[in-house]
C-alpha cells in the first residue's frame, strides 16, 4: 500500500493533467470497485468538470463541478493511469499495465474525458475502490472520521502530536505511528526512518518518551516525508509516481531495507526484526529499548 509521499506524488501529477477536463462517460466491470448509485453517476459525474485533485491520508480525492467528489483508494495493487494520443502517465503498482495496452484484465473503471483522453483505474486484487460522494459529506463518512490529522499540515504542532500519541500511551511507539486513527498517512518505511532519525527504539512505549523526544520525532516525521516527496516517493518496487517514474527516496534511506549494512551515523550493523508482525529496521547501538 502506498504511503503519504507516494499518494502525494500521484496527486501532484494528476493536478497537472486533469484540471478543467470534463467527464463524458464511465464504464466499470465490478460493483465492488465502483460501488455507486447509477442515478448519482448520471446526475453528478457524467458531464461534470474536474476542479481539483487532493489527498487525505492515503486516499485520492477528485473534486467535481457538481459539488461531488470521486474518492479513490488504491489499496495494495491499484493504479490510476491517464492516457491520450500524446501522453501516457501512470501512478500505482508497477506491473505491465502501466505501459501496456488498456483496458486489460486488471482494469476496473474507465473514465472518458472530453479531450479524447481516458483515466483507467486498474486493480489486480480488487481491494481498491472509487466512490462518488457529495463533497460536503466526505468528512462525515466513517473512513475519514476515524482518520487522524495530517502530519504535514501547517497547524500540526508537536504539542498536537504529543496529544495524539497519549491516546495510546501504553503501546509501543511504532505501532502507534502506524495507527491511521492517530496520524494519517504514515506507513512502515517512514515510521522506521523517523524513529531512526530520533534515536528511538520502535518498541519503546509512548509513556517512556520525553517531551523532547516527542518534539524531535514530530520534526523528523515531517522532515522524512518532505524529503520523500521531493524524491518522488519510495517507489523501489511497489509504486511509480504520476509520470510512471520510480521514486528515489530509498536510495537515501538510512535504515529501511538496510539490514546487514553499517549505520550511517555510528557504523553499527543495522538489524531487522518483527514488531507486531511488521518488519522493523533499527540501529541497535543508537536505538536502545527503554523499559
Amino acid at each position: 500500500m502506498p504511503e503519504l509521499p507516494e499518494v502525494e506524488t500521484i496527486v501532484r501529477g494528476l493536478n497537472k493533467l486533469l484540471i478543467g477536463k470534463s467527464i463524458l462517460s464511465i464504464n466499470f466491470d465490478n460493483p465492488k470497485s465502483f460501488p455507486n448509485n447509477p442515478s448519482d453517476v448520471d446526475k453528478f459525474l457524467i458531464k461534470s468538470k474536474i476542479n481539483s485533485v487532493h489527498r487525505r491520508g492515503k486516499v485520492i480525492i477528485i473534486n467535481l463541478s457538481t459539488d461531488y467528489s470521486l474518492i479513490t483508494h488504491l489499496k495494495m495493487t491499484g493504479q490510476l493511469i491517464y492516457r491520450n494520443k500524446q501522453q501516457s502517465f501512470g501512478g500505482g503498482h508497477p506491473n505491465d499495465s502501466l505501459i501496456g495496452q488498456l483496458p486489460d484484465k486488471s482494469t476496473r473503471v474507465v473514465i472518458d474525458l472530453d479531450n479524447s483522453s481516458k483515466v483507467f483505474f486498474n486493480d489486480q486484487r480488487k481491494f481498491g475502490w472509487m466512490r462518488l460522494l457529495p463533497t460536503v459529506e466526505i468528512q462525515n463518512i466513517d473512513f475519514f472520521r476515524k482518520l487522524g490529522p495530517e502530519p504535514l499540515d501547517s497547524s500540526f504542532t508537536w504539542q498536537k502530536f504529543d496529544a495524539r500519541l497519549q491516546k495510546r500511551s501504553n503501546s509501543s511507539t511504532k505501532p502507534v505511528l502506524l495507527d491511521q486513527s492517530i496520524l494519517a498517512g504514515i506507513g512502515n518505511i517512514y515510521a522506521d526512518e523517523s524513529l531512526w532519525m530520533s534515536k528511538i527504539h520502535p518498541a519503546t512505549r509512548v509513556n517512556k518518551l520525553s517531551k523532547d523526544q516527542i518534539k524531535d520525532l514530530c520534526g523528523n516525521i515531517k522532515k522524512v516525508l518532505n524529503l520523500s516527496i521531493d524524491k518522488g516517493g519510495s517507489t523501489d518496487r511497489n509504486y511509480l509516481n504520476a509520470e510512471g517514474k520510480k521514486g528515489s527516496y530509498l536510495e537515501f534511506a538510512n535504515v529501511f531495507r538496510k539490514e546487514g549494512e553499517p549505520c550511517s551515523r555510528c557504523g553499527a550493523t543495522i538489524v531487522k526484526f518483527k514488531l507486531n508482525g511488521r518488519g522493523t529496521h533499527i540501529c541497535p547501538n543508537e536505538q536502545r529499548l527503554v523499559i
